[in-house]
């Protein structure tokens, strides 16, 4: 990893280290101490192209597949720290469930920085997944971290909007961070010794007492309690998703619907307006997107939202409807569209005025191509939402037509 000297001075490297080394004093006893600062703001933009979503019997098998530590039995404190999760298996599976689009979300991001499978389950440890509101200096988001930690890590954090509480821009920068660790170190226990006691910290004691032994699993380091738990609760959560039938839970799936995907913003918009073209409560979108701190989804400063894959196209459609109303409500297809205005669609019977749907067909590209509306199409179907089904019939002209 490239030596912090090189890009920011000395005095800062010393503030963010020891802002960095300092455990947590969040008094929830499953938060541990916040990530260090970066050697160097990293770019946390997500992508412009986001992975496809992983299929719901998939999910875990690609997760065991990419875990990189040991296993349940390498440490007493491992197997005790899972049965303590697992002590209450329907509230342990029922909280799972509620969190499993976050989770996999992230899995996909991790994915991408080719960290260990474990880290997938950091926000676990840390918050449970949970969205923590930010509280003068306290840590804030699911990956709990400070406000100066996260200017390293480039994440913005103002009055208006805290980048710590963005799903795709914090799971991104710590990614990001975890993957330079472990190019530093080569060994990803040491990685998580360094996200939770701070890198320059870990630095001084490799110096002192030279890198650990791959036995034991947990390293014989004189770190503090906080730090060694922090790999225990990592390994113990990783052991539950390893053998989950050791522990007599189910593993819970995600349907297609429910996985979370980036979804543009073109434009700044109230929150009550963004949950309905979205078809969700304002509650649920803001759980969602509590990075933004008011009441309006700033799009100049994250230019998207994560949404439900189902809400998501409900969005997209909600905003081109929106924009051919401005047009003058012209539906004409046009260019892009693969059709042209004189030709008949596939899937179209223009005598009958009768649609049959075709695989990935969506009702705004058919409401363009018979020049219409989402909300005629929608009504004069008696559709509630944006679900389509492959041979289903839709009328695409009104009734006295």
């Amino acid at each position: 990893m490239r030596r912090p000297t090189r890009f920011l001075p000395a005095l800062l490297a010393m503030l963010l280290a020891a802002c960095a080394s300092a455990p947590s004093r969040d008094a929830r006893p499953s938060t541990a101490a916040n990530p260090p600062a970066a050697p160097a703001p990293v770019e946390t933009a997500p992508p412009a192209v986001e992975p496809a979503p992983t299929a719901g019997a998939d999910v875990w098998e690609r997760l065991r597949n990419s875990f990189a530590m040991p296993g349940c039995d390498a440490d007493p404190a491992v197997l005790a720290w899972a049965k303590r999760y697992t002590r209450h298996p329907q509230r342990f599976e029922s909280q799972l469930q509620a969190v499993l689009p976050r989770l996999v979300y992230v899995q996909q991001v991790a994915d991408r920085y080719d960290v260990a499978g474990e880290f997938v389950l950091l926000p676990w440890v840390e918050s449970h997944f949970q969205p923590v509101a930010a509280h003068k200096r306290r840590p804030a988001g699911m990956w709990q971290i400070m406000p100066v930690t996260a200017g390293a890590m480039g994440l913005r954090v103002d009055g208006h909007y805290d980048g710590r509480l963005d799903v795709p821009a914090a799971a991104n920068a710590v990614m990001k961070l975890l993957e330079q660790y472990h190019e530093q170190f080569h060994d990803w226990r040491v990685a998580d010794y360094a996200y939770n006691a701070g890198e320059f910290r870990i630095r001084k004691m490799i110096r002192v007492h030279g890198m650990p032994a791959e036995q034991p699993a947990i390293p014989h380091w004189p770190v503090h309690k906080v730090t060694r738990e922090h790999l225990v609760k990592l390994l113990g959560m990783a052991c539950v998703v390893r053998e989950p039938e050791r522990f007599n839970v189910s593993l819970p799936t995600l349907p297609d619907e429910q996985h979370l995907v980036q979804t543009e913003l073109p434009h700044s918009m109230a929150i009550t307006r963004a949950a309905d073209h979205a078809g969700m409560s304002v509650e649920a979108l803001r759980h969602l997107n509590p990075a933004f701190r008011n009441n309006t989804i700033d799009a100049s400063k994250a230019p998207y939202l994560i949404l439900p894959a189902r809400h998501a196209r409900q969005f997209r459609d909600a905003l081109l409807e929106q924009a051919s109303r401005r047009a003058g409500g012209d539906f004409l297809a046009g260019p892009g569209s693969g059709y042209s205005a004189a030709d008949p669609a596939p899937g179209a019977n223009m005598a009958g005025r009768i649609h049959t749907v075709k695989r990935g067909d969506s009702l705004w590209q058919i409401a363009r191509t018979y020049s219409i509306s989402v909300s005629q199409l929608q009504r004069w179907n008696r559709l509630a939402g944006h679900t389509l089904k492959p041979g289903q019939t839709l009328t695409v002209s009104a009734p006295n037509q």
